[in-house]
């Protein structure tokens, strides 16, 4: 996270990678107050056993550029809403990489699609992962039918 008043944004990726078994670990740095931290700590990544690396930062947003930067890992962005253009100028910033860096890029504070999105990554080589993912696809369909049974019955009563 470029910043600890991101982990509200964050903590639901925490939530959903930590219910799928993927350990996970949380830091602070900055693409502009710790940049040498940052290259450090994404050049090492593979290294020290990361699959992916998501990254948080709002307004100028340039933490997962920054990451993506020093290593072939993939990359997720989650650009944060600030007060500053209501997360837009985070979401360019994270999506607009320049050819040979690519960041994957989720909405704006979507740190839920972050994690699943690593986890599908990672899932590439983990059969329990992958039935993990199906088995949560499955849940939201059931969740769907649900919801359009309890529709129908309540049109079926106009």
């Amino acid at each position: 996270m470029g910043s600890d008043s991101d982990f509200p944004v964050v903590s639901p990726a925490v939530k959903r990678l930590k219910s799928f078994g993927i350990p996970v670990e949380v830091h602070v740095m900055s693409a502009h107050r710790t940049p040498q931290a940052a290259a450090e700590f994404s050049s090492g990544a593979a290294r020290n056993g990361f699959g992916v690396i998501i990254a948080a930062a709002g307004k100028a947003a340039h933490l997962a550029g920054v990451l993506a930067a020093h290593t072939t890992l993939p990359v997720i962005g989650i650009p944060v809403k600030s007060s500053t253009l209501d997360g837009l100028d985070a979401l360019l910033a994270t999506v607009q990489m320049p050819s040979g860096i690519p960041v994957a890029t989720v909405a704006i504070d979507g740190a839920d699609n972050a994690a699943v999105l690593a986890a599908q990554m990672l899932a590439l080589s983990d059969e329990g992962l992958a039935a993990g993912l199906l088995a949560m696809k499955q849940e939201m369909a059931e969740g769907v039918s649900k919801k359009d049974a309890a529709l129908q019955e309540k049109v079926a009563e106009l």
